[in-house]
């Protein structure tokens, strides 16, 4: 690959790290009690929690919730830059791209 080559991936790269700033997934827990929102570079960006769910007598309950729907965030963030990336790679996992 030459270096020309190189340079043109590396641009790609920059502005598909930049897009996946700006792009966010959702996910929910609880049948939606809990919402998280996280950017294409696992940037956590919101929690939301609906009233209805907070129970003091209950909080393990809702701190299981937050962490399901922050895990689910995580996950679909990282499945966004995969497929993002796999534009680039061709498919290809390249180690320490992913």
């Amino acid at each position: 690959m030459g270096m020309a080559a190189i340079q043109k991936m590396q641009q790609q790269m920059l502005k598909i790290q930049e897009d996946l700033g700006k792009e966010t997934v959702e996910a929910t827990a609880g049948g939606g009690a809990v919402k998280a929102t996280m950017t294409g570079q696992q940037k956590l960006v919101s929690v939301i929690i609906d009233p209805e769910v907070v129970d003091p007598e209950d909080v393990e309950m809702l701190q299981d919730l937050i962490v399901a729907a922050v895990g689910d965030a995580l996950t679909k963030s990282q499945e966004l830059q995969a497929k993002r990336l796999s534009v680039l790679t061709g498919g290809m996992k390249i180690p320490g791209l992913m």
